[in-house]
């Protein structure tokens, strides 16, 4: 993983999805691995955050994001393709992380998990990643 990109090939279910890929992201890593992974989405219409998986918050997120970018406004985007609140909702979220590795594994705060967020499915995405040494 230190010299190339790898990919993880991710499913979404709902046009509004956060998937936790905490665990197939470790699973990538190296053993004994140090450095610092770079996570990048190459989609305009997804997201990565980090953030606790429970349900509610999850619920939370949905909502906050609703109310920060209605779907059904009006945009000028919408006249070409019906998802320019997916597009701003990605601006707000980002497209890319850096997390810390040690020893093989991530350093993440006790309730830290990395989600994929899909704002515009249900459909196949990527995640590109590269450990950086």
């Amino acid at each position: 993983m230190t010299s190339r990109w790898g990919t993880l090939e991710v499913r979404s279910s709902a046009r509004l999805d956060l998937i936790d890929i905490t665990d197939r992201v470790t699973a990538a890593l190296p053993e004994r691995a140090d450095g610092a992974l770079v996570l990048f989405t190459p989609h305009a219409t997804a997201a990565l955050l980090l953030n606790e998986h429970e349900e509610h918050l999850l619920g939370d997120i949905r909502a906050w994001l609703g109310r920060a970018v209605p779907e059904e406004a009006s945009y000028a985007h919408n006249r070409i393709d019906h998802n320019a609140d997916s597009h701003l909702r990605a601006i707000m979220l980002g497209s890319s992380l850096v997390v810390p590795v040690e020893e093989g594994r991530l350093v993440l705060g006790r309730w830290q998990r990395i989600f994929f967020v899909d704002l515009d499915g249900p459909r196949a995405r990527q995640v590109r990643f590269r450990l950086l040494t």
